[in-house]
């Protein structure tokens, strides 16, 4: 009989502690969540961009996210024409201008990237504030930051 009792105490005891260790698992599983929400608003970058029309649009994108995918999120950019963001396979198609004070935030342009650009300007002469979006990474230090998109080629308008 004190045996069985023994046996039944372990039983009893095992069940409390996984009990525990289920509520304990839910519980974390729900502060991983919100560390996580917390992670992804921490990496939020919001920036504004002027469309074709002249009007100032919020654009909002996350940090490590190149600035082409932020503005084909909020449709300042065709994607369809977008469709590769290696500089290799870039034709200018996501050109934008950069304001001035935001130059010195970027890291200097690639070879690659000035010769993107000098290829399809048609003077051959680079604009100090062109960049190519697919490019420019978003970091929280650009925070702010404000970007002409130039109008959508004759052949992108559909």
């Amino acid at each position: 009989m004190a045996l069985m009792s023994r046996l039944g105490i372990k039983r009893l005891s095992s069940r409390i502690h996984s009990k525990s260790l289920i509520s304990r698992s839910s519980a974390t599983a729900t502060d991983t969540a919100t560390a996580t929400s917390k992670k992804v608003s921490d990496r939020i970058v919001k920036l504004f961009a002027v469309d074709p029309e002249g009007k100032k649009r919020e654009v909002v994108g996350l940090s490590g996210q190149t600035l082409l995918k932020a503005l084909t999120n909020v449709g300042l950019i065709e994607p369809a024409s977008h469709r590769l963001e290696e500089i290799d396979a870039c034709s200018a198609e996501c050109e934008v201008s950069i304001a001035q004070e935001w130059l010195e935030k970027l890291p200097p342009r690639s070879y690659d990237e000035e010769y993107v650009l000098k290829r399809n300007s048609r003077a051959r002469v680079l604009n100090r504030h062109s960049r190519l979006g697919c490019q420019v990474v978003l970091t929280p230090d650009l925070q702010g930051m404000v970007v002409a998109v130039p109008e959508p080629k004759p052949w992108d308008i559909p």
